[in-house]
């Protein structure tokens, strides 16, 4: 394998984790009864998921071996409301520093084709940065009255524009 496999195998596993953390937001929101911000996590959830699956399928497509790892239990207790937000973007800066470096390892090895698969990862991570900040920035805002997040949910679209035309193919298709 590799370097670049044996990367990108590691990463399906930071991306089905990612999703189990978004997951776990969620169901706090959720019971917290805050239905916008858990609807919003859960859909994060699921694209975090199929992150990983898209990767699953560029290493199934030329027979590579893939790895489906255990994850790390994610955190499920918050001090307050902004606190998930915060881990959320926390974690999605070090996500993107992630895909920098597999499309640097791809990159190194020449291997123009898992760099162009990067790129589009590159595109999504700046994106999902940009919206969690937006969403921190409500929230630290808004933490005296939840309902104005909540509100601001209901009438904005943050993130989520779905699974675009340009995106690479996931292995079961996206959901």
């Amino acid at each position: 394998m590799s370097r670049f496999t044996d990367a990108l195998n590691e990463q399906i596993a930071y991306e089905f984790g990612a999703s189990q953390q978004y997951i776990a937001i969620a169901v706090y929101y959720d019971a917290q009864t805050l239905p916008q911000l858990a609807d919003h996590f859960y859909r994060q959830a699921v694209d975090e998921r199929n992150h990983a699956m898209m990767m699953v399928q560029y290493l199934l497509d030329p027979d590579e071996t893939v790895v489906i790892p255990a994850v790390e239990a994610p955190q499920v207790s918050f001090s307050d409301v902004t606190a998930p937000v915060q881990l959320a973007l926390d974690q999605e800066k070090r996500v993107t520093g992630q895909i920098q470096q597999l499309a640097l390892t791809a990159r190194d090895e020449v291997d123009l084709v898992a760099e162009q698969f990067m790129h589009w990862f590159l595109k999504e991570q700046r994106e999902e940065v940009s919206s969690m900040s937006s969403l921190l920035e409500v929230v630290s805002r808004s933490k005296g009255d939840v309902m104005h997040i909540e509100d601001f949910l209901a009438r904005e679209t943050v993130g989520d524009g779905g699974v675009e035309a340009s995106a690479p193919p996931a292995a079961g298709g996206a959901l």
